[in-house]
């Protein structure tokens, strides 16, 4: 496949102080001839993130940037869906606002579509090839026990569902519908993927999880609901 335009999505609440440095790395990543198009959505945010995605709009007005807002906190999945509907590339990518992923990954994961005719691609923090960071045994146990469950549920077998890199072919959401406005995204379009048979590759990444007391928002409710959402969309949800 070739790639001309890759949308990086960036849902954003409360991320004032990550930013500058997401994007600045963003800047950074040369892709030979794919075109950066970045589609910041606020979420509502209640710090000084406003204030500085209008600063950011300034300081990179070379980049191909648009920011778009929430007159209030959805949550991360109504975030993405505000976004692919203003995507144009032929790829388009989940980017977390904080600095847990490091857009220096963005070549690999491009290449199963360029090489191997993916129509998804997630970035696994549980394959070898890249630097983890050392954090919470229980948020790693409970990552994995989601894994497996909602692979027994599609049928695929997934390292790392929860993961925050996830790449689509922008067609994918001309065949699928999604509705979860929280965190509930991530099994929602991994069940609703599965369902349409498409090819799901996975490529190792580096991770630099934070801690709460750096920003860390995801919780242990939100580990709790991703089993209700595996039984939801699974076995109670269409495409």
């Amino acid at each position: 496949m070739q790639i001309k335009k890759l949308s990086i999505l960036i849902p954003v609440y409360n991320e004032a102080q990550t930013l500058e440095k997401i994007i600045d790395r963003i800047d950074q990543i040369h892709l030979q001839d794919i075109e950066k198009e970045i589609i910041l959505i606020n979420d509502g945010s209640t710090d000084k993130t406003t204030q500085k995605l209008n600063k950011l709009q300034s300081q990179y007005s070379s980049l191909n940037l648009q920011v778009l807002h929430h007159s209030q906190n959805f949550g991360k999945g109504k975030a993405v869906q505000t976004g692919i509907k203003v995507a144009t590339g032929d790829i388009i990518l989940i980017q977390d606002a904080d600095l847990e992923y490091n857009p220096i990954d963005y070549p690999k994961l491009l290449t199963p579509f360029i090489h191997a005719q993916a129509d998804v691609v997630y970035g696994s923090r549980f394959l070898n090839g890249g630097y983890v960071r050392v954090l919470y045994f229980w948020h790693y146990v409970v990552n994995r026990i989601i894994t497996f469950t909602s692979n027994c549920f599609t049928n695929i077998n997934l390292t790392d569902v929860e993961t925050g890199y996830k790449l689509f072919k922008r067609s994918v959401f001309e065949e699928i519908l999604l509705s979860s406005q929280r965190f509930g995204f991530e099994i929602e379009v991994t069940a609703k993927i599965a369902k349409k048979r498409l090819r799901i590759y996975e490529v190792p990444i580096s991770y630099e999880g934070r801690t709460y007391d750096e920003g860390k928002k995801i919780s242990w409710r939100d580990g709790l609901a991703a089993f209700w959402h595996i039984i939801r969309f699974n076995l109670l949800t269409k495409i």
